[in-house]
């Protein structure tokens, strides 16, 4: 485990400081920070990642390094930002899967609630439900006869188990009442990989990957998960018009930080990272990539993380998920 240690920071209270630490330190940030991206590169928190850490690296001065580290359902990355020092230098591209379906897993080897602490909720988008072209359905309705039809006979991928990727393909099974098996990859990147490839048949897909994929033909959109159309993918209904009326599953990023970060440098990194959320050119790229920009306060993500836990949390114990 790594030992943990607080920077000496001009603007933190005096009581977080540990006494060992001189008096004098740079001001925040210093020196490069690290993103940590628990998925694989190429996947929607990656490009999110990127997306916001370039705008912070210009406004701080200083670099912002994007490190993927996939596994586990993102818990590999997780674990290391939640052993990080509390000095802000480490920060996390978190998502549903580790906020608030944490309870999928019968242990971890630590408390994504107690561990790691909401500097704010990025963005929030719906997923696409999509299929590979060799799929015979061309609508929602006919995918639900078919899985119908065929229990277990589809297979369906995610970016982990407890990914919203997973959560989204769990509540579907649940609402339209069929069955299928689920695959969960170390990322979105390989399981669309092998989507396109023909190995698995479905995928609900966080929406920003998704229109290069059906521009070239590789993969087939039947409908997205919010409830109302996404600009992305002018041509995909809602599910909740295309079968399914109590279907919405939308999935979201945070960025995040060990929760031994003083208070004082919580609330920076919040308002640095909305600062950069409301810049017209990166809610313009957020709308181009069918996401929602949140930039929510330190308080209104863990109210929001509460909520979201509630909610995934009766899909888990209702579809009896459990992984060790």
């Amino acid at each position: 485990m790594l030992r943990r240690s607080l920077a000496i920071l001009p603007f933190a209270a005096p009581g977080l400081l540990p006494r060992a630490v001189g008096a004098q330190s740079a001001p925040f940030p210093s020196r490069p920070v690290r993103i940590v991206v628990p998925f694989a590169a190429g996947g929607t928190a990656d490009v999110l990642a990127r997306l916001v850490g370039e705008r912070l690296s210009a406004k701080w001065g200083q670099q912002v390094i994007i490190d993927n580290r996939p596994g586990a359902g993102g818990n590999i990355g997780a674990e290391q930002v939640a052993r990080a020092p509390g000095d802000g230098y480490t920060l996390l591209l978190g998502t549903i899967g580790i906020h608030a379906a944490s309870s999928i897993y019968s242990k971890l080897p630590y408390n994504p609630d107690t561990d790691l602490a909401p500097v704010t909720v990025l963005a929030e988008m719906p997923n696409a439900i999509i299929v590979h072209p060799s799929v015979p359905a061309r609508t929602l309705r006919e995918l639900i006869e078919l899985a119908r039809q065929r229990p277990g006979g589809l297979t369906f991928g995610s970016a982990g188990s407890g990914s919203s990727t997973h959560m989204a393909g769990e509540l579907f099974m649940q609402v339209a009442g069929v069955r299928m098996v689920h695959a969960p990859y170390r990322g979105s990147a390989a399981a669309l990989n092998d989507l396109v490839a023909g190995s698995i048949q479905v995928m609900f897909e966080n929406v920003p990957t998704v229109p290069p994929l059906a521009q070239a033909g590789n993969v087939r959109v039947l409908a997205v998960t919010s409830a109302e159309p996404v600009s992305a993918l002018p041509d995909a209904p809602p599910a909740t018009q295309a079968g399914l009326p109590d279907y919405v599953a939308t999935a979201w990023m945070t960025l995040a930080a060990p929760s031994i970060v003083p208070v004082p440098l919580l609330q920076r990194l919040n308002t640095d990272t909305v600062a950069v959320l409301n810049e017209p050119a990166i809610q313009q790229r957020l709308t181009q990539l069918g996401a929602l920009k949140r930039g929510l306060s330190v308080e209104e993500s863990r109210r929001f993380f509460a909520e979201e836990t509630q909610k995934w949390t009766r899909v888990i114990q209702t579809a009896d998920i459990r992984v060790n």
